[in-house]
């Protein structure tokens, strides 16, 4: 009697655990496929520079993968500068602008219209602004 106890309750317990990692797979999916959405997703940020001498801006583009995306350039232009581009999923938006004199120098991405990062002065002309893809965080 008590081997058959026992074994009513392994086949319970069996059939409840092949339940719960069914539910969990279930769930895992769930959670593929949504960082699979966002890794790929398109979003539009605008990038913003102003100030005054800059020799060029460079930006991510929307081309590339995250880890390497595409960076265009634009040599003398015109200020204030206004960008809007599609990138996607995990894909950093950034912008550097290089310019003669960092003094009133400034940059900025806008996402959704805030402002998810922005520079001044040095700060923008040694390192620009990069910002943390808005889609995953």
């Amino acid at each position: 009697m008590k081997r058959t106890a026992r074994t009513a309750v392994s086949a319970l317990v069996v059939a409840g655990l092949a339940l719960g990692l069914g539910a969990c797979s279930e769930a895992a999916e769930k959670a593929v496929d949504q960082v699979d959405k966002s890794v790929t997703g398109p979003y539009e940020v605008t990038y913003e520079v102003g100030g005054k001498g800059v020799e060029s801006i460079e930006y991510h583009a929307g081309d590339g993968t995250a880890m390497a995306p595409k960076v265009e350039s634009e040599k003398k232009p015109t200020l204030p500068w206004k960008k809007t581009v599609k990138l996607h999923g995990i894909m950093p938006p950034a912008v550097m602008p290089m310019a003669l004199s960092p003094a009133g120098l400034t940059c900025k991405i806008i996402y959704q219209g805030k402002v998810i990062k922005e520079a001044e002065g040095e700060q923008a002309m040694a390192g620009g602004c990069v910002a943390v893809s808005p889609v995953v965080g």
